[in-house]
C-alpha cells in the first residue's frame, strides 16, 4: 500500500527520466487538485483529482478520531460529501514527504497530509488532522486521477465534531 522503495527513479535512460518525472509529478498534482479544490472549494479542480468510479475510504482516519464513515465510492459521491452545503469548513491541506511509484498506466502515492478544519464562520473551534494517504493512481491522457484514496491518521489535535458539522 504505502511506497517505501528505496531510491526515487525506476529509469535510467534519458527520455525514459523524463517521462518518469513528468508522470510524477502529474501523480502528485492529483492529491494536490484535490486538497486545493476542497479548501477553495472549486468543485471542478476538485473533481479533476478523481477518476469516475473512485473510491475514497476515510474509515481508518474517522475511526481514530470516534467517527464512523462509509466508504465514499464514484466521483459524485466524494464530491456531494466534501461540499454538503449543511457542512461548510474552512480548510487547509499541506501535503509532504511525497513517495511516488510508477508501473506503466498506475501509479502509488504516499504522503503525509495535515488538514486544519473549522467551521465556516466560527473559527473558536478546529480539528487538526495529521494523516497518512496512500493512492492508487491512473493515467488519464497527459494527466493522472487518483482512483483510490486510503487516509489513516497519525495523530489530530481539536474537535472531532467540527468534521460533521457539529
Amino acid at each position: 500500500m504505502h511506497v517505501t522503495r528505496p531510491n526515487a527513479l525506476a529509469a535510467t535512460e534519458s527520455d525514459a527520466v523524463v517521462r518518469e518525472l513528468r508522470d510524477r509529478a502529474e501523480v502528485l498534482d492529483a492529491l494536490l487538485r484535490f486538497g486545493l479544490g476542497f479548501d477553495i472549494q472549486d468543485r471542478d479542480l476538485f473533481q479533476s483529482a478523481f477518476a469516475p468510479g473512485a473510491e475514497f475510504d476515510f474509515r481508518p482516519a474517522a475511526s481514530a478520531i470516534g467517527l464512523e464513515v462509509p466508504v465514499m465510492v464514484g466521483l459524485d459521491v466524494i464530491t456531494a460529501v466534501h461540499f454538503n452545503p449543511d457542512v461548510r469548513l474552512d480548510t487547509t491541506h499541506t501535503v509532504t514527504n511525497a513517495r511516488i511509484r510508477i508501473d506503466g498506466d498506475l501509479a502509488g502515492l504516499t504522503a503525509l497530509v495535515e488538514a486544519q478544519h473549522l467551521p465556516h464562520g466560527d473559527h473558536s473551534r478546529h480539528l487538526l488532522l495529521k494523516n497518512r494517504y496512500a493512492v492508487a493512481a491512473v493515467r488519464d491522457g497527459d494527466r493522472w486521477v487518483m482512483d483510490r484514496l486510503y487516509v489513516e491518521n497519525i495523530w489530530h489535535t481539536g474537535d472531532p465534531k467540527v468534521l460533521i458539522g457539529e
